[in-house]
């Protein structure tokens, strides 16, 4: 289940279904739900009216009419009162429904606002971690791709300390280069031997990619998965020989292969990349290859925080 968090209008996403995140009787409730009924126009309130009264957590779809997206999931998300009234577990629920539903509909992508944390006051914060944590523990159980719009300032703001290590811009840039400086060992660790780096002359990407899935003993699945990978796209690399990844699809690879920094750099050079000092991208990627952290959702999430594009995922 590919995933990206994205600072975007979800409007303007051509998926599947998006998901609004509405009120429990079928009139037009303000907010994002405002939105949505006005761009895709009168027919949806229509035919979310023939649903009458939503209970909390338990979505319905509709055509998506006028809007770019081919449906829309409506679904009632808990009202934020003091945190104490169960409301984790009522957002929980609501993805996990609404996930459940797009499975169920064979859905291909789907684009989530940050629900409830509008007009129902959830934290942003607190919103953002419940959706992450539901997103993550569906990875292995669909192919489909799944988007988290955050549109509003307030909503970007509140993401960028989701984790403890992201409470930086520069301070990540910094560390790294400190790591470097006084702990080379942490980064260059195991270097490949000669025999295998003569052996390697003549591979492509490709070649080297399932290598090292074989040497690691590794299933095709889990290594697209772990990578954030669509798996048409691993269907269309495993079938060409000379297929050129981009740098993103190639790193976000070498996150699930688990390698370390020189087998990442050996990797890269296949596809005619390195990682470089001067990038954001490739600091933030080679700071969580060099501190063995390889957890493809915390590495996208401190991308984003710096205004970068997610590894993995579609491209």
């Amino acid at each position: 289940m590919p995933f990206e968090i994205l600072r975007n209008d979800i409007l303007k996403m051509e998926v599947d279904a998006i998901v609004n995140s509405t009120s429990q009787e079928p009139f037009v409730f303000g907010g994002l739900d405002a939105k949505i009924h006005e761009k895709a126009g009168p027919e949806l309130l229509r035919d979310r009216a023939r649903f009458g009264s939503l209970r909390l957590a338990q979505p319905i779809i509709t055509s998506g009419y006028n809007l770019l997206s081919k449906y829309v999931i409506h679904v009632v998300g808990p009202i934020y009162k003091n945190g104490k009234l169960n409301e984790k577990q009522q957002l929980k629920d609501t993805y996990t429904n609404v996930l459940k539903l797009a499975m169920e509909m064979k859905l291909e992508s789907i684009a989530f606002p940050l629900i409830s944390s509008g007009t129902f006051k959830y934290p942003r914060k607190e919103a953002l971690e419940v959706a992450l944590g539901v997103i993550k523990g569906f990875s292995d159980l669909s192919d489909m791709m799944i988007y988290l719009v955050v549109y509003d300032e307030e909503s970007y703001q509140a993401s960028k300390p989701f984790l403890n290590e992201l409470k930086y811009n520069e301070t990540i840039m910094a560390n790294v280069m400190v790591d470097r400086a006084t702990t080379p060992k942490l980064i260059r660790t195991k270097p490949r031997s000669l025999e295998e780096l003569i052996d390697e002359i003549d591979y492509t990407f490709q070649e080297m990619l399932f290598k090292f899935i074989n040497q690691k003993a590794l299933e095709d699945v889990e290594v697209y998965k772990k990578a954030n990978i669509d798996r048409k796209l691993f269907s269309k690399i495993r079938s060409n020989r000379l297929y050129q990844p981009s740098k993103s699809t190639a790193l976000a690879f070498a996150v699930a292969l688990e390698l370390n920094y020189d087998e990442t750099l050996d990797f890269l050079k296949k596809a005619g990349y390195t990682l470089s000092d001067a990038l954001p991208q490739d600091i933030i990627v080679g700071y969580y290859i060099a501190k063995g952290n390889y957890d493809i959702f915390e590495i996208n999430i401190a991308l984003f925080d710096n205004g970068v594009n997610s590894i993995g995922s579609m491209n």
